[in-house]
């Protein structure tokens, strides 16, 4: 029997559950769930992240493996999903419900283990409900039912508190965590995580991944999702820079920020904004971030895979002057601009 793979073993890129929702789509069971999955695992995107409250993603999710299980068996991929958020407005953080969810989540996605589990968006309960749940996981890890626990939340400053928590004042209980997870604060309008990474590493994490990157349907041409928390006048300068890029550059600004996220996260230090001073991250480097992508469908996932090559390939010559282009016009007010959400 082969080993387990190790959570460092996730690929760079993620396909993200979360868009197989009614909150992204009018009825996401028509969605080519199986066939992006199909696509992704043969692309070496051998990776999946969803969440009970991301209505019938693991339900979706689930089916579609149990359909390719011939060709794809359990190991030959990770399930990444999460804990404690139920509703918008409804957490349940107690160990007890923190088990009944992960063994709920097993049913849903056709498995007799999960490979990471988040408590999802922290910073909607107190901080000592936070490290119960944790606790809990760790029991659930320690029993083999999971094999790595973290959190997930949107302000990155919970997210570094608690880690460091969990591997100080928590050690002996809870320990470092295996993985985080933050979202719309490594794009083109947000890159306050871009400059914690040392930090976040510090606390004795293996995996950092940044999801989200167009934050929440925001960074691209057409109408913002309505339930976007971001305040109005930061929606309509972004809808003014993607109109411009159009008009002026012949460019989306989806297809730009993904540029940007998977230049800036997975191959470049810091922010990189000057080109002669850009850094490649050196391979054990890069094997610690990971970047969690929603498509809704084949084309979109295609899109996503060659702005990743061209990335990678070190094309996109001008992109450098377009990101430094958008940086400028989002200006002070909304450059690295975030929203309230829960306790933060």
């Amino acid at each position: 029997m082969s080993e387990p793979r190790q959570i460092e073993d996730l690929p760079p890129l993620i396909i993200g559950g979360a868009v197989f929702n009614t909150q992204y789509s009018e009825d996401p069971t028509k969605l080519p769930v199986q066939e992006i999955i199909l696509t992704a695992f043969s692309k070496g995107m051998n990776a999946l992240d969803t969440s009970p409250y991301y209505g019938q993603s693991e339900e979706l999710i689930g089916d579609a493996l149990e359909k390719i299980a011939d060709e794809w068996p359990r190991e030959s991929y990770f399930i990444c999903t999460k804990a404690g958020r139920i509703k918008l407005d409804d957490f349940d953080y107690s160990r007890s419900w923190v088990r009944k969810s992960v063994l709920r989540s097993l049913e849903r996605l056709h498995t007799s283990y999960l490979d990471l589990v988040y408590m999802h968006d922290i910073e909607f309960v107190e901080d000592e409900e936070i490290f119960e749940a944790l606790k809990e996981l760790v029991a659930l890890k320690k029993e083999g039912v999971i094999r790595n626990f973290g959190i997930s939340a949107y302000p990155v400053e919970i997210l570094l508190k608690i880690a460091q928590e969990c591997n100080t004042t928590y050690k002996s209980e809870i320990g470092p965590l295996d993985a985080i997870l933050s979202y719309s604060n490594g794009c083109i309008q947000n890159t306050k995580l871009l400059s914690l990474y040392d930090k976040f590493f510090d606390t004795g994490i293996k995996k950092l991944l940044n999801g989200s990157i167009l934050s929440m349907s925001m960074l691209r041409s057409g109408k913002t999702h309505d339930f976007h928390p971001a305040p109005k006048e930061l929606k309509e300068k972004v809808d003014e820079i993607a109109k411009g890029l159009q008009k002026e550059d012949n460019v989306e600004l989806a297809d730009l920020a993904t540029r940007f996220a998977l230049k800036r996260w997975l191959f470049q230090t810091g922010e990189g904004k000057n080109p002669q001073n850009t850094v490649t991250y050196p391979l054990e480097r890069n094997k610690k971030l990971s970047v969690v992508l929603g498509v809704s469908s084949l084309d979109e996932l295609d899109v996503a895979l060659e702005s990743y090559n061209t990335v990678k390939n070190e094309q996109g010559a001008k992109d450098e002057e377009l990101f430094t282009k958008v940086e400028k016009q989002l200006g002070p007010e909304h450059y690295n601009e975030t929203w309230s959400s829960g306790r933060y």
